[in-house]
């Protein structure tokens, strides 16, 4: 069950996130945040709400392949505050090109990959399989 508080210590945040405890820090010390994370009374770190939400913005993010610089000049521009919405949109329409490209070119080598999975099981169910790409016959294919 989740624990109801306003604030989140650093572990919690990582188990939240996916992210390393060493992750957070570092994003911290590369103000990725769009905002100061808190402290307790005691020194530690003290996340909030907002502070997981963006965190989970991040992950995705980055698992997508976004730059650091990219994802660095974003949280700039939203800890900034209103104003500057036409430059967020910027980075993440050019992100957004760049993922579309990347997922041309993998179902591109799906399509092959599944091609090869199908002629590989046509011919090991027919038998035939024998010197299915075999460079000792000089060719780069399967036999006609």
């Amino acid at each position: 069950m989740a624990q109801q508080h306003d604030t989140f210590t650093i572990g919690e945040v990582a188990a939240r996130t996916g992210l390393s405890v060493h992750a957070l820090r570092y994003y911290e010390r590369q103000d990725l945040l769009v905002g100061p994370v808190g402290r307790t009374s005691g020194g530690r770190r003290a996340y909030t709400a907002v502070d997981v939400e963006w965190l989970h913005h991040c992950v995705k993010l980055r698992e997508s392949g976004m730059p650091l610089a990219d994802l660095t000049r974003l949280a700039a521009l939203v800890r900034r505050g209103p104003g500057n919405e036409g430059e967020r949109l910027e980075i993440l329409e050019e992100h957004l090109r760049r993922v579309k490209a990347q997922i041309r070119a993998l179902e591109d080598s799906r399509a092959l990959i599944e091609w090869k999975v199908d002629v590989y099981s046509d011919q090991l169910r027919a038998g035939s399989a024998v010197g299915l790409w075999d460079p000792t016959r000089g060719d780069d294919g399967p036999p006609d």
